[in-house]
């Protein structure tokens, strides 16, 4: 793997190495973009086949996070990390500390967070080790599960997108085809069932798919059917990549927009939905609630009532998001990269001339 090369053609800043030997502690950091604010990115512990499996993960998860976070309007840049070693039995106490240690090294430049594989507990740990952590028990300041918070702000979003292909942002009346009844998207359910929504769910646990029905008279059918059912709006919760060759002549819905990442299977399907005329809820906006609740950490301790009204401009964000589409004719998720970018380019711009100014103020003074 050519690194640099690969670090060049996307712009990375930092890629970190973090070995502890009494630990076993074998992790990687990736900084991305600092150009808005330090790196904030969630810290994923998983058994890759390989070392270069887990460096580009984590790369291409930082970038990710740089689009996301700018997409939310926060004033964070994107990073990642991952601890290489199975979640179920290769965890501690000193290999969590140890990734502390490393994190506070950075001085600020990188902000962990939970992500796969870790937990609340986890984030504890961590934060005996460093300040530059978020998502750690309520008992330190904490904003807690994020889980509700992410799908509130996937129902705003879903608004949305009904309001750009239906006239109406009125979920009420509507088929939405769920696809997936996790912790998010259960409830993202509870606020679709409220608004008088109708709901077709499917999981491969059982257990969700009966609490779904049970709680909210949703209709169940098996994995594979749910691409075909007649719908209004198709909701990936679930695995990424389910819009594809094969789903995407299937799907009947006007909209698809749901929680789970990286839903396009390759950029081109994007392209499809747009010749399909269907109206894509860009998933790093539509599920950016997660990360804006855990940032909220930064700005003094948590809040919650800031944290939700923040949640909700994911709603603007996404007409913003249509917006650009329309207006420079291109689908939605490049209008979504276009956003985010153009927000990095216009703070960039800032940062650059305050940093000219201070450095004018400096040879004044030393005249």
């Amino acid at each position: 793997m050519k690194l640099f090369e690969y670090m060049s053609k996307y712009d990375y800043e930092q890629l970190i190495l973090c070995h502890d030997e009494s630990s076993g502690l074998k992790a990687i950091i990736c900084i991305h973009d600092t150009t808005i604010g330090p790196a904030l990115g969630g810290c994923r512990m998983w058994t890759y086949d390989s070392e270069e499996d887990a460096i580009l993960d984590a790369m291409r998860l930082a970038r990710g996070m740089t689009y996301k976070n700018a997409a939310a309007g926060l004033n964070l840049g994107g990073g990642k990390a991952v601890i290489i070693g199975d979640p179920k039995k290769d965890k501690s106490e000193e290999l969590f500390r140890a990734f502390g240690r490393f994190v506070q090294s950075l001085n600020g430049r990188y902000i962990t967070a939970e992500d796969v594989g870790t937990t609340e507990a986890d984030m504890d740990l961590i934060h005996q080790e460093t300040d530059y952590v978020t998502g750690v028990s309520p008992g330190f300041g904490s904003s807690g599960n994020p889980s509700p918070v992410t799908a509130y702000g996937v129902y705003k979003g879903m608004k949305a997108a009904a309001l750009k292909a239906f006239g109406s942002d009125s979920l009420e009346g509507l088929t939405i085809a769920i696809q997936g009844v996790g912790n998010v998207s259960y409830n993202l359910c509870r606020h679709l069932h409220e608004e008088g929504a109708h709901l077709i769910v499917t999981d491969i646990y059982e257990e969700n798919v009966a609490r779904a029905v049970n709680e909210f008279g949703a209709k169940a059918v098996k994995v594979n059917e749910i691409y075909s059912v007649e719908c209004d709006i198709f909701s990936p919760n679930a695995l990424g990549a389910v819009i594809n060759d094969e789903t995407i002549p299937q799907l009947k819905a006007k909209v698809v927009a749901g929680a789970a990442n990286n839903q396009l299977k390759e950029e081109r399907h994007g392209d499809m939905l747009m010749e399909r005329g269907i109206v894509y809820a860009p998933d790093f906006v539509i599920n950016a609630g997660g990360v804006i609740n855990v940032a909220d950490e930064l700005n003094g301790g948590y809040n919650r009532e800031r944290a939700m009204k923040k949640v909700e401009t994911i709603y603007d964000n996404l007409l913003k998001v249509f917006e650009i589409a329309d207006r420079d004719n291109i689908p939605h998720y490049k209008a979504a990269d276009r956003m985010a970018e153009e927000r990095i380019a216009k703070l960039g711009r800032t940062c650059n001339t305050f940093l000219q100014n201070s450095k004018n103020i400096l040879k004044m003074s030393h005249k």
